[in-house]
């Protein structure tokens, strides 16, 4: 059966200083999409771990480390060979490499039945990524540090107008631009809920680099007052109050962008195959 890797987005993204080790200390908020990747999995002999996906290459896959990480903290033999069926964009700041890792984790925790709760899937998950957390804890999420330290949270949902300018963008590109507001004013919970009136520091750099962002962006801002990057870019998103607006949206694109009509969710579709802490949920 297939297993859902869904797409985020960051409401609003801050950077409000940067680590000795070198990471930036963040404050964002993260909502899921209605778009998804979609994996499958088939056991192999104990050890051998294979990867099947048309749209991505190489042993050193995110889902390959993950299954591997997973075997060794779980110290059970297994086997299973990765079919991912790619549909949310690469380089685009969805996350889809991250929760498509997310997946790989709960899903075969769940497969081989090997028991490990939430928190163990989520610190390994840390080791892959700073946004695999968020995925493996499968709800819309305030973080702080550099992503990994999570408080649930229910922003508004509803309907959006994704965009795929046609741009891969490089998070560690993006993270060493001299540019880039580093010292945002810490903010507050309670405050992030609201937040329109926070901004993607990365979205002026992402803009001024990507001519096809800044051009996508500036047509968006018209359609809606809620118009912004996704993470470090480079898709764009707009917030509609419902379908048929956000349709109308998209059939006056003046370009041929690739674009979803998708929703906003505060809980992920894997929740159904999350653990409980300290087991598995019983299979059926």
């Amino acid at each position: 059966m297939p297993f859902p890797a869904p797409a985020k987005i960051n409401r609003f993204l801050h950077i409000t200083g940067r680590r000795p080790d070198g990471y930036h200390e963040l404050q964002t908020v993260f909502q899921f999409l209605g778009l998804e990747d979609h994996l499958r999995f088939d056991p192999l002999p104990e050890g051998r771990f294979e990867m099947a996906c048309e749209a991505i290459d190489g042993q050193d896959n995110l889902c390959l480390r993950a299954a591997r990480r997973l075997a060794e903290v779980a110290d059970k033999s297994f086997g299973v060979r990765i079919h991912l069926e790619k549909r949310i964009p690469v380089g685009g700041g969805l996350g889809g490499g991250s929760s498509d890792a997310a997946t790989t984790l709960v899903a075969l925790n769940y497969l081989f039945d090997l028991g490990c709760p939430v928190e163990q899937l989520a610190a390994i998950g840390l080791e892959l990524g700073a946004d695999v957390p968020v995925f493996v804890a499968g709800h819309a999420a305030w973080a702080e540090g550099v992503g990994e330290r999570l408080a649930p949270v229910a922003p508004d949902t509803g309907w959006i107008l994704l965009i795929d300018p046609g741009v891969s963008v490089a998070t560690g590109a993006m993270f060493g631009c001299a540019e880039l507001t580093r010292d945002c004013a810490t903010e507050t919970i309670s405050s992030a809920i609201d937040a329109e009136r926070f901004v993607n520091v990365f979205e002026p750099v992402v803009r001024a680099r990507y001519p096809e962002v800044d051009h996508a962006l500036a047509w968006l801002a018209d359609q809606s007052p809620r118009a912004h990057l996704s993470g470090s870019g480079g898709c764009v998103f707009g917030m509609f109050p419902d379908e048929g607006a956000a349709r109308a949206a998209q059939s006056a694109q003046p370009a041929p962008w690739k674009s979803w009509v998708t929703t906003l969710q505060n809980t992920s579709p894997l929740q159904a195959w999350l653990p409980p802490c300290g087991g598995n949920p019983e299979k059926e």
